[in-house]
């Protein structure tokens, strides 16, 4: 009782740290603002005060909100997929992307951008090409109708190559303004983040989230092992698949949205398992809001750190390269037992 109690105050400490975040986040940019214009903005939206500058409304709920909440959906769906993926493969440094999901999607981009004819929209194809390259990942390592993760692992290495090849063919034969904006789509960003964006990735990654918290305490058995988890009645194949579908599912739809924002999904599991421990009951929630939290950090950086953005990718790569520096001295010994 004693520990849930110690949890249930930790995650309401990262909310109001989420909270306080969100707020300092839309104060800052080039363009600032005070607490006392953020509240007009929204005093005006509810219908409680007709006193509004037009742009503060522009600046507040056209572009920053927006960008904003995509930025926090976004952390939290990298965050707790990273940590579903994490448990489900027994591997500490394994992210989202391990399936080919970032190389997936960033050929249906660099299809939507180099033939628009035929892929009207750059984010739905990205978000299909990053499902499809997931369903092949999955079609090579089934075998005898069982998925190892050590096979599944190495089959999307083969498909991630596979789709970044195909990246570098859609690179070569487009023109320099294409390549120009293939490039920016790939180093990740919030640039042109609208209330859609918001709209869809909240209505795919929320009910997923929801969904992968409730079974969590199944994915804490799988991560025993198969054989402990067949001992206890549990479907070992059926019920990865099902926690891989929906992780990806989440991860895709924001990469679709945002391009390709790496290292979170490393990062903030481990994090919340320092401050949580192994449960995966509260290291997905927990990994969610951390998450939600340092993409909010990082995208603040990105727009307010100079005059022109700093495209986001770079920003959290900058973070994630030391961070896995570290990882990998302090989980060398256990992960390879030397």
């Amino acid at each position: 009782m004693c520990r849930n109690t110690r949890s249930i105050s930790l995650l309401l400490l990262l909310c109001l740290a989420l909270t306080g975040g969100f707020l300092l986040a839309l104060c800052a940019g080039s363009y600032e603002l005070n607490v006392r214009d953020i509240t007009a903005v929204f005093s005006a939206k509810l219908g409680f005060s007709n006193a509004l500058e037009k742009m503060h409304e522009m600046i507040v709920w056209n572009i920053r909100m927006p960008r904003l909440l995509l930025a926090c959906i976004a952390g939290m769906a990298m965050a707790a997929s990273g940590a579903v993926y994490q448990s489900c493969f027994r591997n500490p440094l394994v992210e989202p992307y391990i399936l080919g999901v970032s190389a997936g999607a960033a050929w249906g981009a660099a299809l939507g951008i180099v033939f628009p004819m035929f892929f009207p929209s750059g984010q739905i194809s990205a978000f299909l090409f990053a499902l499809l390259a997931v369903l092949l990942s999955f079609f090579l390592s089934r075998s005898r109708g069982e998925t190892p993760p050590v096979t599944l692992i190495l089959s999307g290495i083969i498909v991630g190559s596979l789709f970044s090849a195909f990246v570098g063919i859609m690179k070569y034969l487009s023109s320099d303004t294409e390549l120009r904006e293939i490039t920016f789509w790939m180093m990740g960003g919030f640039y042109y983040a609208s209330w859609q964006d918001v709209l869809v990735t909240a209505c795919t990654v929320l009910p997923c989230l929801a969904l992968l918290t409730a079974l969590a305490w199944k994915l804490n058995i799988l991560s025993l092992g198969d054989e402990e988890a067949r001992s206890l009645g549990l479907n070992p194949d059926m019920f990865r698949a099902l926690f891989i579908v929906l992780a990806t599912l989440a991860a895709s739809v924001c990469v679709a949205a945002a391009g390709i924002i790496a290292w979170v999904g490393l990062m903030m599991p481990h994090a919340a398992r320092m401050l949580f421990g192994p449960d995966n009951r509260w290291v997905i929630p927990s990994s969610a809001i951390l998450g939600a939290l340092y993409l909010l950090l990082c995208d603040t950086v990105a727009r307010t750190l100079t005059s022109a953005e700093i495209p986001l990718g770079i920003v959290t790569s900058i973070v994630g390269a030391p961070y896995l520096l570290w990882l990998l001295r302090a989980k060398g010994r256990e992960l390879y037992g030397n």
